[in-house]
């Protein structure tokens, strides 16, 4: 079994969680994880690599076990986010890493290539877009509230805070949903019925446009430095279609992109096909 510790950081006041295991390896594994969820994501999926990485999965900032400070003093900002992450790998000596990134992971991980592109020894993308046909109609609600931050469509937002919302994005698209543990999306909920969490994430919602505004900049950098780069995408993805995961070959041409018969959090239901895919992408 994997010896897994749990720890927390001060970063000059602001406290980071994260799960660890594996210290002695030699390769390193930053696993940055999404909407509206935690590292507890990566509970199926670090065990499988433990024996061979060093792994570090922390909750971002706002989210699982990690400060989530009033709004007017953290501004919920992925800039921001990225930031506090890109100070946490320094501060835990991760100075060259493989990228896991899911969701919001993914725009906060590829800013922190984008700034560090030597850090980078490889990116896995699991449901993590960079890319405008990765995105579904299912962002129309919020692509409003980009447009006209009114208070209508900031309140139009709210559906996707609601419990019912949270297990449909785990249970969506998946043939069989008896095989979705009813831990992830309980525990998100429990997070999310925080005080003040509700406006964090609207805040999220609404800062998300500037991560579209980079999609350039990220691909630039795929061309310029192209890293190794695994796609593993559940392809019943509500969010995040398979042309987004297709689109990376565009920008690195050798890149490998595989698709899965589940939805958007695939490790739910295929940890052990991801962790066999990552262990053969990460081989010496």
């Amino acid at each position: 079994m994997a010896r897994i510790t749990y720890r927390t950081i001060d970063l000059d006041g602001f406290k980071v969680f994260y799960r660890e295991t594996g210290p002695g390896a030699t390769q390193k594994l930053l696993l940055l994880h999404g909407f509206p969820s935690s590292s507890h994501m990566f509970r199926d999926l670090i065990p499988l690599l433990a024996d061979r990485f060093h792994i570090v999965a922390p909750d971002l900032p706002g989210f699982g076990r990690s400060d989530m400070p009033a709004r007017s003093k953290f501004a919920y900002t992925f800039e921001n986010i990225a930031a506090l992450i890109g100070r946490f790998t320094e501060a835990i000596g991760f100075d060259r890493f493989a990228l896991y990134v899911f969701d919001y992971g993914a725009p906060t991980g590829f800013r922190l290539a984008v700034k560090h592109p030597e850090r980078i020894s490889a990116i896995i993308s699991q449901n993590g877009n960079a890319y405008i046909e990765g995105l579904s109609d299912g962002w129309n609600p919020i692509r409003a509230y980009w447009k006209d931050p009114s208070e209508t469509n900031r309140k139009a937002l709210r559906t996707f805070l609601a419990p019912e919302s949270t297990v449909w994005q785990y249970t969506h698209g998946v043939p069989e949903i008896s095989k979705v543990s009813p831990d992830g999306y309980s525990l998100d909920n429990f997070y999310l019925a925080r005080s003040g969490a509700d406006e964090v994430q609207l805040d999220l919602f609404g800062d998300y446009k500037s991560n579209v505004d980079l999609y350039p900049t990220f691909q630039k950098y795929f061309r310029a430095h192209k890293p190794p780069l695994l796609a593993i995408w559940g392809k019943n993805d509500p969010f995040f279609l398979p042309p987004g995961a297709e689109a990376f070959k565009r920008d690195i041409p050798n890149a490998t992109v595989r698709f899965l018969d589940t939805g958007h959090f695939a490790l739910e239901t295929h940890a052990v096909e991801i962790a066999a895919a990552i262990r053969q992408f990460l081989s010496p």
